[in-house]
Parts: C-alpha cells; structure tokens; sequence
C-alpha cells in the first residue's frame, strides 16, 4: 500500500486493528485459545500470529486500493524501483539483528541453552534463504539482484518465527532455503497481478505460510514435549496430525483477519477514502502528505545543491567554478 495511501488511514486502520484483530489471533496462538490448547497448533514466535496477519491485512487493503499509477501500462507490469538500494539492504541487516530478540525472546528465559539453540536456528535459516533466494533469483534472470536476496533472507526469519523453537538445526537451514525459493517466485508471480512494491505478501504471507506448515513436518517430539503444545512432525512420527494442526491454524487465522481488515477498510474507503489524488501521488507522499521533501536537493534549490528547473537542460545549471590556480596563475604572469 505504500506510495499512493493517505498518512491517517494507517492510524484509522491500525488502531482497531491493533486492539481487536491482532489480540484474536494472538490469544488463539500463544495465548492458550482453542488451536493452541485443544489443536495444539505451533508457533514459536509469530509465523502466522504477526507475518501472515499482518501481509493478510495488506492484502486486504491493497485489493480496495489499487496499483501505483504507472504500474500497469498495456498489459505489462513495469518496475518503479526504491531509491536507495544500500539503504535497503541495512535495513535487512538491522532486521536480520532484530531477529535474534524476537525469537530467542519468545522462550522468555535467556538463561537455559534453548534460548541459544533458537538464536543458532534463526540464524542459520537466514543464511540458507539468502543464498537460496541468490540462486533462484539468477536462474530465473540471469541477475544477483541485490534486493530479492534481501527478501530471501527476510521470508527465512519469517519462516523460521513459527518453528524456531521447535526443531533441530539442520531443519533451520531447509526451512529458510525453501522460504528463499518462495519469495523470489512469489514476488515475480505476484507483481504481475498486484502491486507489492516491498515484495511483502511472498516475503510476509506466502513464508509465514510455509514457517507454519513446516512445525508439522520438522518439530521433533522432544522440543513438542518441552514447550507443552503439539506433537512431533511428520518426518519424525509418520503421522499427519500436527501438518494437520497447522493447516487449520493458517486457514482460520487467514479467513478471520481478511474478513475483518477487508470490512474496516471498505468502511474506511467509504467515508474518508484510502487514496490521495493523482497529482498528490506523482508529487510524493513526502510534500503532499508531511509538507516537506524527504529529498529537498532533488525538488527545490538548497545551498550546496543541484537544482534543475523545468527549462534548464543540464543536470548543473550553476557555471563551474574556476580552478583555484587559474586567476593566481593569470594575475601573477
């Protein structure tokens, strides 16, 4: 939804949804609901309470909202690319970091060897999705696209979230691989029917997905026994039942967050709208929505700056300074 949605929107949206919809789900998943205690469907630390939740309520606010004009011109999906690739990959670093709080976290005791064996888990599957999402990605086109190994390594700490604390290393590494695999199919696929600039519904939705569904394959009985919900995967029990836990635990939290967040936003759209004007949207959010450039040096002249008006050519308009040496060398002959 970013670049073309009014700034109150997320606050109408966010607060209801913070206080009604999210506790929904959480309380069904790590709160003691009916799939925790009565399925016992896993998940660790929010593969589907916070990552499919929250790509759920952007897909459904993205349905009502539409493409970014200029997305979709005769048929052809056109690429608008961020500004800032660096940027964007610190920002994978810093989230990359941040995970090691957010799974670890959930054991709510930093003091036993579990909390370690989770930071060990989450870290490998980070890797192993970078590097798959690298392979993929340049099999698909022939490019290392910086960017989509970024969402490699994201879509695994998505997938890993879920069973983190659930199984052994090893499935860490397949888990955050498959999740790589996911996300660069998903965000190419995608972008052709829906507008995703971040690639979040693959990265967010489609590996949460998976994080979820793989507790029932890879959660090994002893870690199912010692965080007291569940039971072994398929691969260690030859049963289907916690694939089966799982897929219920998915299917219902998707429905219910997509019929809710579907219904705020329609109400929201109704009344104040969710989209700022055509001429707002080619502007940029920054001035239109927060009165001021995010990148003045590019809009308006600033000291020091480069500024070109409508009807100047070059990309300079200022005339270059002379060398420093050039008026002594003139004065001085």
């Amino acid at each position: 939804m970013l670049e073309r949605t009014k700034f109150i929107v997320y606050i109408l949206f966010g607060v209801p949804f913070a206080a009604f919809i999210y506790p929904l789900i959480s309380h069904q998943l790590f709160g003691g609901g009916y799939l925790m205690a009565t399925l016992g469907s896993q998940d660790f630390a929010g593969s589907t309470v916070v990552h499919l939740t929250g790509a759920t309520a952007g897909l459904a606010g993205l349905l009502l909202l539409g493409a970014r004009i200029g997305k979709y011109e005769k048929g052809r999906s056109n690429a608008i690319p961020g500004h800032n690739m660096p940027l964007a990959q610190l920002g994978v670093l810093i989230l990359w970091f941040g995970w090691f709080g957010f799974n670890p976290g959930s054991t709510l005791n930093a003091t036993n060897l579990h909390f370690a064996d989770v930071v060990v888990v989450t870290n490998l599957a980070a890797a192993g999705g970078a590097v798959a999402a690298l392979v993929t990605v340049y099999l698909i086109t022939r490019t290392m696209d910086v960017g989509m190994i970024g969402n490699g390594a994201i879509a695994a700490l998505v997938a890993i979230t879920a069973p983190s604390g659930y199984v052994e290393p090893w499935a860490g590494v397949v888990i955050g691989m498959v999740a790589g695999v996911i996300v660069v199919v998903g965000v190419l696929a995608l972008d052709r029917v829906l507008d995703d600039p971040v690639g979040a519904l693959p990265a967010h939705g489609l590996a949460g997905i998976w994080g979820t569904l793989s507790c029932g394959l890879f959660t090994t009985p002893a870690l199912a026994k010692f965080n007291g919900v569940g039971q072994g995967g398929l691969f260690y029990t030859g049963s289907f039942h916690q694939l089966g836990a799982q897929a219920i635990a998915v299917g219902a939290s998707f429905v219910t967050v997509f019929v809710l967040s579907y219904a705020l936003f329609w109400i929201i759209k109704k009344t104040v709208g969710l989209r700022v004007s055509a001429r707002e949207e080619m502007e940029g959010l920054d001035i239109s929505e927060h009165g001021m450039w995010g990148y003045p040096e590019s809009f308006m002249p600033v000291p020091g700056g480069v500024y070109r008006p409508a009807d100047t050519p070059t990309v300079n308009p200022h005339s270059s300074p002379e060398p420093v040496g050039a008026t002594q060398g003139v004065a001085s002959a």
